[in-house]
């Protein structure tokens, strides 16, 4: 959208610093393949206040080894190998254009993260906001060439990778239209490994591309510093029971865990202010009240300076 600032366009948002920031639900897999599950985490991200909901679009015989494709392995439905698993927990065609068709009723984006160049040219059939590159991929040259081809916005997580990999990732991608994200590996990720100043590191290596967060670790707090570090972009994995089946759930959030978290986003938002000090009108009862010296207002900074005890 833009070039020489940290300005981007989702969408019909506008995300960077001076906006607010754009709340993703990542839904991943955590629906377990069932598109029910599906419409109920969409339903919570929008009730939550979210702007969107992303999931993660494979080609499984591309994605998956082929050492690993007959191993079997116990799910939910029963004993089954792996590729076996991985076509059931993979949306299709119908069931992304009932999701498309249900995010655009509740008012909210949708994307992905596609995992190979298949599932990109798969995605480009709608009109995503975006498109997510997982930290996973970051080192694949040839899905961040695709997505660059797109001509839309690309985020980009870093968790599992050296700042060599990263300066190297965008350099493919281009920065003038990505989003990154400073992310840890882990699910769930312990707070001692979260490195949240890393943000800060990545607003001062990249100036003119926005910095965002993707959190894998349990409770909301890491997350809201975050937000109060700059982020401009959070994602979180979101789960409707944390105890369901499957990897990602454990280091998910809750329907009322996310209520609370966008909920407590848009407060830092506005308490965060813009970095100039003033006396506020609200003040100035108390300042009548209470002050016991008056000082000098310095006309047109609202700074007030004290008076001398004694001439």
């Amino acid at each position: 959208m833009t070039t020489n600032n940290r300005l981007r366009k989702l969408g019909d948002r506008v995300v960077g610093p001076g906006r607010p920031v754009y709340v993703t639900g990542e839904i991943g897999i955590n629906h377990n393949g069932d598109l029910e599950n599906a419409f109920a985490l969409i339903d919570a991200a929008a009730e939550a206040g979210c702007d969107a909901v992303k999931f993660q679009k494979r080609t499984p015989e591309i994605c998956t080894p082929r050492d690993q494709w007959d191993i079997e392995r116990d799910t939910p439905w029963g004993r089954m190998t792996y590729i076996d698993y991985r076509h059931r927990v993979e949306f299709g065609e119908a069931d992304y254009r009932a999701i498309d068709e249900y995010c655009r009723k509740k008012g909210i984006h949708w994307f992905a993260s596609p995992w190979d160049p298949e599932a990109v040219d798969f995605l480009e059939q709608y009109d995503v906001p975006a498109h997510k590159v997982a930290s996973a991929s970051l080192t694949d040259d040839e899905l961040l060439r695709k997505l660059r081809s797109t001509g839309r916005t690309v985020i980009l997580s870093t968790g599992m990778s050296t700042p060599k990999q990263i300066r190297h990732a965008v350099e493919v991608l281009g920065s003038e239209n990505i989003l990154l994200c400073h992310a840890t590996s882990t699910y769930p990720a312990k707070a001692d490994e979260l490195n949240l100043r890393v943000i800060n590191t990545l607003q001062a290596e990249y100036p003119n591309v926005p910095i965002g967060y993707s959190g894998h670790e349990t409770g909301l707090q890491t997350t809201l510093a975050a937000v109060a570090l700059g982020a401009v972009f959070v994602e979180r994995h979101i789960t409707l029971d944390r105890a369901m089946w499957g990897s990602d759930q454990a280091a998910s959030v809750e329907p009322q865990g996310l209520t609370r978290l966008v909920r407590d986003i848009r407060t830092i938002e506005e308490s965060l202010g813009d970095g100039v000090k003033k006396v506020y009108d609200s003040e100035l009862g108390p300042m009548k009240k209470l002050r016991r010296i008056k000082g000098v207002v310095a006309e047109g900074t609202g700074d007030a300076e004290r008076e001398p005890a004694s001439v």
